[in-house]
């Protein structure tokens, strides 16, 4: 039997209007988008179109969107890019003198460009978060320096869900003259996200969480933004990103983000239904034996990470082969250890060891919800 699918944040399916969409560029429409002949006009309108559809989801403009080859290289390439396009010289001193603050429980996409920076000379400064994840603009106004190049705060945490207050975040950062860029791979598609209003000037994409394939992602960069190229070579995406497009997921990625926005605000309602649905069942069979983690409220619509109290979550999924879904921690030869956001939110080891994600989607039914959450609390009664 097939496994419920409830790992959602982890990757989505492809929604089968997204293949339709594609199959043509796939099979026929092969064309290179820079030919100037019929076969590479296809390609290249193709491509404008889907940058359009991207642009409206986000509230953007079509020029700001750089097709990237998924969220990693459009987190890699904000990071990196605003650094080196503000500092010049000798290699060994391009960094020295920027200052980047983000926080500590960034997706590594984010904190590892930050480490590699850092080794170059970059300062980072990592902001705490509460026992929700919560990032606290005053902590990010304390963190501020003169001449802070960048801060990079992820819209919503992929493992807990819980939402970051990115808006006062950017008024303070651009009180203070420095960049905003936040990954918006989890957040996109479940709940509005618009770049004016929450006031950034680089917002992260990642295609295969908004139903469109893996290995295609976008960089919103706002107009007049200045970026050094991660990849260089021709002059592709106007320049600022190098290499032949990739024109049957680009065609994915753009009828993904209209789905998607066709679909609002209904998608975040009826996510939330799901989700609360779930929650409330295995409180009801389980009661003081599960406890939540991240804001019971500030969160995504889709997300409940849970604790299922006294077990270790990797083996009560194991007990549990009907249902796919994602733990908040490792065990290794009988050592348990947190996911590091857990760890930064102050959640107790005897208690996170049972973390367990699970992220409904489009395809989530509530007879699903109801098979899962059962097997869940008979799997935590009888594991006891």
């Amino acid at each position: 039997m097939t496994p419920i699918y409830l790992d959602y944040n982890a990757t989505t399916p492809l929604d089968p209007a997204v293949i339709e969409a594609m199959t043509p560029y796939l099979r026929d429409h092969f064309g290179n988008p820079s030919s100037t002949h019929p076969y590479g006009k296809t390609a290249h309108d193709a491509v404008n179109v889907a940058r359009g559809q991207v642009a409206a989801l986000l509230g953007a403009e079509p020029n700001e969107i750089i097709f990237t080859g998924g969220g990693t290289e459009a987190s890699n390439h904000a990071l990196k890019g605003v650094v080196f396009a503000k500092l010049q010289g000798f290699f060994g001193r391009w960094a020295r003198g920027a200052h980047i603050v983000t926080s500590t429980i960034e997706h590594p996409a984010t904190l590892q460009p930050c480490a590699f920076l850092e080794r170059l000379g970059c300062k980072v400064t990592k902001v705490a978060v509460d026992r929700f994840g919560l990032v606290d603009p005053d902590a990010v106004k304390k963190a501020l320096e003169r001449g802070t190049t960048l801060v990079s705060i992820m819209h919503a945490n992929n493992e807990v869900g819980t939402l970051q207050p990115i808006r006062e975040i950017a008024k303070l950062a651009k009180e203070r003259g420095a960049l905003v860029h936040t990954d918006a791979a989890q957040s996109l598609g479940k709940l509005r996200v618009d770049v004016n209003e929450l006031g950034v000037d680089l917002l992260t994409v990642a295609g295969h969480k908004l139903y469109a394939p893996k290995g295609i992602g976008v960089l919103y960069v706002r107009k007049g933004v200045s970026l050094e190229p991660l990849i260089h070579g021709a002059g592709h995406e106007g320049g600022r990103r190098a290499g032949t497009e990739n024109v049957p997921y680009i065609v994915g990625l753009g009828k993904a983000c209209e789905i998607a926005r066709l679909s609002l605000p209904d998608a975040t309602t009826k996510l939330q239904r799901l989700r609360d649905r779930l929650w409330d069942k295995l409180r009801a069979g389980l009661r003081d034996r599960i406890t939540l983690n991240g804001h019971p409220e500030l969160r995504l619509p889709n997300t409940l990470n849970v604790n299922f109290l006294d077990h270790i979550g990797a083996e009560l999924l194991q007990k549990t082969p009907e249902i796919a879904a994602s733990t908040g921690s490792a065990c290794h030869e009988g050592h348990v250890a947190l996911s590091p956001v857990l760890c930064a939110m102050g959640v107790r080891p005897e208690i996170g060891k049972g973390a367990v994600r699970l992220s409904v989607g489009r395809f989530t039914t509530e007879d699903e919800i109801d098979r899962a959450a059962e097997a869940l609390a008979r799997a935590a009664f009888t594991g006891r």
